[in-house]
């Protein structure tokens, strides 16, 4: 729907499976960093067990947050539409 009721257009719908890849692309990107820095030392240095599964736990813990943070923080921008092409002016004669 395009907000008003009714079927979306080929445009909306492409605008819709481009802003979901993308929310996709760029959350699967953040988890990945953010797992890397907290569980890289784990996989990468030869720690006591403990502390390399607390990194490794907290690494997955962390970057599947992240992930969805970031689904949501795209979808929801991309819902409220675009921004003004003038931030601060909500009208023409303002």
């Amino acid at each position: 729907m395009n907000g008003y009721g009714g079927r979306r257009n080929k445009a909306e719908q492409d605008a819709v499976t481009v802003e979901f890849g993308y929310a996709l692309v760029s959350a699967a990107f953040a988890a990945a960093v953010v797992f890397g820095a907290v569980a890289g030392p784990a996989l990468l240095f030869d720690l006591p067990f403990l502390l390399s599964a607390l990194l490794l736990r907290s690494g997955l813990v962390l970057a599947a947050v992240v992930f969805a943070a970031r689904v949501v923080s795209v979808l929801v921008r991309f819902r409220r539409g675009p921004q003004p092409s003038q931030p601060g002016r909500t009208s023409p004669d303002s």
